[in-house]
């Protein structure tokens, strides 16, 4: 399993298409999953840029992966978003026990270009008020995400996220040729 990791607007999403098509790979946006659901509150707290409880996105995202035979071949994107979720994922693949996390892909981008990048998105959770909600939670929880993986081992790789989509993939292609 690879996991897209970066705020909201850094290229996860188009990364872990690019991947997955190149490869033949499996690609699970956790945040496609999440707008899927029909449930009103989960709407609810989605469209104003917040975090759902750590209970349902765990539930929905393992609900999710038990859909997958062989999560060597997963591209998990937007998730895990806050401690307890990484926490619930390391758990998850503990116990399936048939893979687990190979390389976290951190994806760096200054706040001003996510700004613009998701002005330009224009979908309709990507509000002003809801997106500077989002940069704020990643800015607060994403590092203390970053060393709880690093502790279990987990390889974690920075790669800046500003350049064309053709160099960030470049540089995401030649961390994975190191791997398999």
């Amino acid at each position: 399993m690879i996991l897209m990791f970066g705020p909201a607007g850094s290229g996860k999403s188009l990364q872990g298409q690019i991947l997955a098509a190149r490869h033949g790979w499996q690609w699970i946006s956790v945040g496609a999953v999440l707008r899927e659901q029909t449930d009103p509150e989960i709407r609810a707290t989605l469209a104003k840029g917040e975090l759902l409880p750590g209970r349902i996105t765990n539930r929905l995202v393992a609900e999710r992966l038990d859909r997958e035979p062989d999560l060597s071949t997963i591209i998990l994107d937007g998730y895990p978003r806050s401690l307890d979720q990484a926490e619930a994922l390391i758990d998850y693949l503990t116990k399936r026990g048939n893979g687990g996390i190979e390389v976290v892909i951190v994806l760096d981008v200054g706040r001003e270009e996510i700004m613009r990048r998701l002005a330009l998105r224009g979908r309709s959770d990507d509000t002003a008020d809801a997106i500077e909600r989002r940069l704020n939670i990643f800015a607060e929880q994403g590092q203390e995400i970053l060393d709880y993986l690093d502790e279990q081992g987990v390889l974690i790789e920075r790669v800046a996220g500003n350049r064309s989509v053709g160099q960030v993939h470049d540089q995401i292609e030649e961390i994975i040729s190191h791997l398999r």
